[in-house]
């Protein structure tokens, strides 16, 4: 199983959009790709960040996935409308496999 983690650093004062954001699009993901995508929190060291995280069965899964997803428009149309959320730069992709 592969774990797909995005982490992205969230501007002062823009937590409640953020967070926001953050579920909009997973409601998004699971709608569009019948899929559940968690929204993550930190409860410890650098607070000011959001992560979304999706299990896939295998690299060919998680490739599907992200080209259809990114080819979509309304998936782009939603990350510009909260570009102002975040700080530019700080966003951070893992791929990681279950043990």
């Amino acid at each position: 199983m592969i774990a797909f983690v995005r982490v992205a650093g969230v501007k002062p004062g823009k937590t409640g959009a953020a967070l926001a954001f953050a579920k909009e699009m997973a409601t998004y993901f699971k709608e569009t790709q019948k899929r559940e995508l968690e929204v993550l929190l930190p409860i410890g060291g650098e607070v000011q960040r959001v992560a979304w995280s999706a299990r896939y069965n295998d690299l060919t899964e998680l490739e599907t996935v992200m080209n259809k997803i990114t080819s979509d428009p309304k998936y782009w149309e939603l990350v510009n409308s909260a570009s102002d959320n975040f700080i530019p730069g700080s966003f951070h992709d893992a791929i990681w496999k279950t043990v």
